[in-house]
């Protein structure tokens, strides 16, 4: 892995003092984008692979990239269904180096995660386990519904309870992911450095290879 990752730039310095009322408006009004036949087609798939796998408790690896996250959580539990879902054909079709035997445990599927989320939530579906792991920034100021919790789907993602986990490697993303979480749960969420000596995604390997100081949040919702 090479460690030639820069680190994210951005003229945003803290906060973005827009969030609070981004969050409270997404909390008033419902999502109403209609779904996609796809999206309902790998929603479907995803859940035939998790009731063919007994129903054990689920993990969501919510933009799973190539899949290698994925594949770690499935080793790491091994009693747990993994569904890695990411929007990329490419990505997914990559191939991964693993040099385990494969678990069975789990499947990818392609899917736009803003209506695979929804659909879980609507058919009562709850992850046990859910990792939003190293999403897009979108740093710009002006980017901020670009962003997980600043996006209209973000209630939804809350909504879907279990322990819920965010990493990014900057800092400001995950001090707002925490800062909307703890605003539209309720609950104290707070942001703390990360440390591992057994990186799970790609970018996770490239950003400690790189020095990159990584960042996460994680509250257990009702």
């Amino acid at each position: 892995m090479h460690a030639n990752s820069n680190p994210v730039s951005s003229a945003q310095t803290g906060v973005h003092d827009q969030l609070a009322m981004l969050v409270a408006r997404h909390a008033r009004a419902e999502f109403r984008k209609p779904v996609t036949d796809y999206n309902r087609a790998a929603f479907a798939r995803s859940l035939d692979a998790w009731h063919d796998a007994g129903r054990a408790p689920l993990i969501l690896d919510a933009g799973c990239g190539v899949g290698l996250s994925t594949l770690h959580l499935a080793a790491q539990y091994p009693d747990h269904f993994v569904i890695g879902v990411d929007q990329s054909a490419h990505r997914l079709a990559r191939n991964v180096i693993w040099d385990a035997p494969i678990p069975p445990n789990f499947i990818r599927v392609r899917a736009d995660l803003v209506d695979f989320w929804r659909l879980m939530l609507a058919s009562g579906v709850r992850p046990k386990r859910h990792y939003i792991l190293y999403p897009n920034p979108w740093p710009k100021i002006g980017h901020l519904a670009r962003r997980w919790h600043g996006h209209a789907v973000f209630p939804t993602i809350v909504a879907l309870g279990g322990e819920l986990e965010c990493r990014s490697n900057w800092e400001i993303y995950i001090e707002e992911f925490a800062t909307a979480l703890s605003q539209f749960s309720g609950q104290e969420v707070g942001c703390e450095r990360y440390a591992t000596e057994r990186p799970i995604t790609p970018f996770e390997q490239k950003y400690i290879a790189s020095g990159h100081t990584l960042w996460r949040c994680k509250v257990t919702l009702g």
